[in-house]
């Protein structure tokens, strides 16, 4: 049964999609104000707030319907709070380095639409799960990397270099096309379960990135990243919950590509 509380926002969102639709129509952009919950922790910080005890903090800020939540971020930094620190660099859904954690889904900032996540209420931010925090909305990602590096991410032909470039035909390239486009942002790894519980898991983008060469005609090292990937820290650890799909801002298939690592593994075929 909803509650007043409930309908209340509802009614708020739906006249806050009114309003931006009728300034839509006029060719103007429409503002509001929005609230930031933003989770915060500092490891200098004394007083109030202990030295790395996490805490909510509130901004309201006025934002334009095209704005992004980094836009928003940005707009607090530079002009209510200097201190707050987040990763950020192209701003394009490219470099993956801004991903955190909006109203409970792992996301990429600069691909949030304010208008899209219910402006009506306080949107939570707060760091990717599972990994070190080190300020505010940055965390450790060495662990992360570490487990990129294990799993040797780059060709490894055998043989004499070819006089030419490796050819290859569009059905050897679509084997793996899909897992190509991953930017390591970490938004699969750091929305699995397993990873959460177990840091020793390599994690859904390590397997994701030992596909993308596993399965590549050009490179003749399948076997030793199958290996490396059969250990008990592995890929037989997913426990396919097809969290890592739905957090992947690329669009990745990650559970189907994590499925046919698994199927190579058991059928001893690449």
């Amino acid at each position: 049964m909803r509650t007043a509380a409930t309908k209340d926002a509802s009614t708020k969102d739906a006249a806050t999609k009114d309003a931006a639709t009728k300034v839509a129509a006029t060719g103007e952009v429409a503002t509001f104000e929005v609230i930031l919950k933003i989770r915060r922790n500092n490891p200098e910080a004394s007083g109030e707030h202990e030295a790395g005890a996490g805490y909510w903090q509130e901004f309201r800020v006025k934002v334009h319907s095209t704005e992004r939540i980094l836009d928003a971020l940005h707009t607090i930094k530079w002009e209510q709070d200097g201190s707050l620190t987040f990763r950020r660099s192209c701003a394009h859904g490219v470099c993956g380095s801004d991903a955190m954690r909006i109203n409970g889904r792992n996301r990429l900032a600069c691909k949030a639409l304010i208008k899209d996540l219910h402006p009506s209420r306080p949107i939570t931010i707060e760091p990717i799960q599972g990994l070190p925090v080190l300020k505010d909305l940055i965390v450790d990602m060495e662990p992360f990397f570490a487990s990129y590096r294990e799993i040797m991410p780059f060709l490894m032909p055998s043989g004499d270099a070819p006089k030419r470039e490796r050819l290859q035909s569009p059905e050897q390239r679509a084997r793996f096309e899909d897992t190509t486009k991953c930017i390591l942002c970490a938004a699969c790894t750091t929305s699995c379960p397993v990873f959460w519980t177990d840091g020793q898991y390599f994690g859904p983008a390590a397997i994701v990135n030992a596909h993308r060469f596993i399965f590549d005609s050009r490179d003749d090292a399948a076997w030793e990243r199958l290996e490396i990937l059969n250990d008990r820290d592995g890929v037989w650890k997913c426990r396919t919950t097809f969290n890592c799909t739905d957090a992947c801002p690329r669009g990745i298939q990650v559970t189907e590509a994590i499925s046919q690592v698994k199927r190579a593994l058991a059928t001893h075929r690449v």
